[in-house]
């Protein structure tokens, strides 16, 4: 079988039915197949369309299972920063709490970010997507020039090295149980991470430990995270505005913000394991 074809997945190994083909990929992420990079860069600027990257990553065993872009306002969507999330096509590492590990993949063809690779978790319960810290895990960085295809690759496969890892680090966290009060004290200092002015925040830490699902029912560290990660990014918490209105909290829609706060939020679970 061609690794560009369409693939069925286990009902453990993939959340998904099917890997994404590069059709598909077309669709969500325009991006991806860009012709050519923005015309304003130097001529030091290598474009490697994200496509060829890709064919060479589904060549070396990955499978793209969700993707998208910033919707771009002042420049064309092809130039757009992109991200696409993949996983082995046989994985063997097993995530505890419905959880399968990745490989993250961020890329632009503005001039704004590099090749990046990044470890990330997909949460089966709640198609939630984790993205690991750069303090906590490596995170590999390939410029637009040289050998960039090789090196994503190569990039890629140290990602995934550090599955086995990321295991350990999830069982620390779902055997780690937190109190009531540590549960708020962990949901106040995340909701700091997004307003960082708590007269903005217009909420009370304990809506982001609402259970939206059986699932996410539980004590342990990494549920809390977890549950904390959707409200926090996805939004829909009732909250007051600044004015007073009662509105809602919105969906974090930037790539670039929504990894930051991934990441900070990764943080705190690690300092809350360390104490």
């Amino acid at each position: 079988m061609n690794a560009r074809d369409e693939i069925s997945f286990p009902s453990y190994a993939n959340a998904f039915d099917q890997g994404l083909t590069l059709e598909a990929l077309r669709e969500r992420v325009p991006a991806v197949f860009a012709s050519g990079a923005d015309e304003r860069l130097s001529d030091h600027y290598s474009f490697i369309p994200t496509s060829h990257v890709l064919s060479a990553l589904m060549d070396a065993g990955f499978i793209a299972v969700d993707a998208r872009q910033t919707q771009a306002r002042r420049t064309s969507p092809l130039y757009a920063r992109h991200v696409v999330r993949l996983r082995r096509r046989m994985e063997t590492v097993q995530l505890r709490g419905y959880s399968l590990p990745e490989v993250v993949l961020l890329n632009s063809h503005d001039g704004t970010s590099r090749y990046e690779l990044r470890l990330g978790i997909f949460r089966l319960v709640c198609s939630n997507g984790l993205i690991v810290s750069r303090g906590a895990f490596p995170a590999y960085c390939v410029a637009h020039r040289g050998k960039v295809v090789d090196e994503v690759v190569a990039s890629a496969l140290k990602v995934s090295e550090q599955f086995e890892r990321l295991a350990a680090q999830v069982e620390r966290m779902e055997a780690r149980r937190l109190t009531r009060d540590e549960q708020v004290h962990f949901a106040e200092r995340a909701i700091a991470l997004r307003f960082p002015d708590p007269t903005r925040s217009g909420m009370h830490p304990s809506q982001l430990l609402t259970v939206r699902r059986p699932e996410d029912l539980g004590d342990d560290l990494y549920t809390i995270t977890n549950r904390v990660q959707e409200h926090l990014c996805r939004g829909g918490a009732n909250r007051r505005a600044a004015d007073g209105r009662l509105t809602r909290m919105r969906r974090i829609t930037s790539i670039k913000r929504e990894i930051e706060l991934n990441s900070q939020l990764w943080d705190l679970a690690t300092e809350v394991i360390a104490a």
